[in-house]
Parts: C-alpha cells; structure tokens; sequence
C-alpha cells in the first residue's frame, strides 16, 4: 500500500486491510496482491474519467488491478474488445488500432480511473469477494464524487447504475448499455457514448493504448 497517493490518505484512515491473511487462504485469488490498490496511485485530483467495473477478471493472468483491463499478452476479453470497437467507430478519423488490452496508458496519461467495486477475487468464482468490498468501493465513489467536481462517472451497465446513488453532482454521470457481447448489441453500438464523455469534459481524450 505504499504507492497510495496521500490524496486518498483520508479515506483510507477509515479502513484496515489485512491483504495478508486474505493471500494466505487457500483460495487463489486475482490479481497479485501487489495489485490490489493499483488505482489508488493515481491523484484524486487529477482524475477525468471514473470508468466502473465489477470485479477483477478471475482466470489466470488476466487481472492487473485496473477495471476492464487485462496484461500484457493476454487475449482481449470480449467486452473491452466492444468498447475498441465502438471507440474505433465513434473516431474513424482518429485511426485507432487496439492490438492489447492493457489500459495502464488510459489510466497514466489520460487519467483514467478503472476502479472495480470489488478489488480482489477468488479464480473461477465471479463476484465471489463482492461483499468483502462492497462498502469501501461505494465510500470510494462518493469520496471522489465529494472531492473532485470536474470528473465524469461512466457508468455501463444495471451493476454500475446502480452506485449513482453515491455520486452527489448527477451532471457528471454518463450511463450506457454494457459492453458485453450479451448487450452490446442492445444500445452500446453506436451510442457515440465516448463522444459525449469529451463533451461534457470539453476536452479531447486519446483512446490509444
């Protein structure tokens, strides 16, 4: 936990963590648990786009402490292959090619904050640590939603609308079908959803990788 920013100090004044104990079960759990607070390094202040997920991505290898993104090498899961997509459609004069799915660069330069409202998982069990952050994640958004009034929430999907109860300025949310091969189809495609993130930042973003 050392690479926190101080500006979270506050918040993680509240809490305790014992990563130890939790890696020590004899569960394998996502990501490396030097990777567990990995958004956390980020400067409240600095973030322009909360980007929520659910929870880490719970097969080998894939999860690095960012929302939505995988590590170097891994195939790209389906849904951030969507977002590329819709991304590649909504900018085809920007020339965007996605050959990874690592987002470190949106989180680094563009200041992007993949947070996921559970920070850890067991292998093959989806949500299975859900509980176990669900109030820290939720203090979280509203800590940011508090501290920072220029950022935009984006939310996609029934799970991460649901957190709009903790964002104090409704103006900064942007909400959208998720980007799952299930619902893409259903209003994520051609939403130019990336588009009106820009807009209400009146700031252009680079979507490369």
């Amino acid at each position: 936990m050392n690479n926190i920013h101080n500006s979270w100090s506050s918040l993680f004044t509240n809490y305790k963590f014992d990563l130890d104990t939790l890696y020590d079960s004899e569960d394998i759990i996502y990501p490396n648990k030097d990777c567990v607070f990995k958004v956390f390094e980020m400067d409240l202040n600095k973030i322009k786009v909360v980007l929520l997920g659910q929870d880490p991505y719970h097969n080998p290898d894939q999860a690095n402490g960012l929302s939505f993104s995988v590590n170097p090498g891994i195939k790209i899961p389906p849904s951030l292959k969507n977002i590329y997509k819709e991304i590649q459609h909504e900018y085809p004069e920007r020339n965007y090619i996605f050959q990874c799915g690592n987002l470190e660069r949106w989180f680094k330069e563009e200041y992007i904050f993949l947070l996921n409202a559970s920070l850890t998982v067991v292998k093959n069990k989806p949500a299975s640590h859900m509980k176990l952050w669900e109030k820290f994640t939720n203090d979280v958004i509203k800590y940011i939603s508090e501290n920072n009034d220029n950022c935009i929430f984006f939310l996609l999907g029934n799970f991460a609308k649901s957190k709009e109860i903790y964002i104090l300025n409704k103006n900064n949310i942007i909400t959208g079908v998720h980007p799952s091969p299930l619902s893409a189809n259903k209003g994520f495609f051609g939403s130019n959803i990336f588009r009106s993130i820009e807009e209400k930042l009146n700031t252009q973003i680079d979507w490369n990788i």
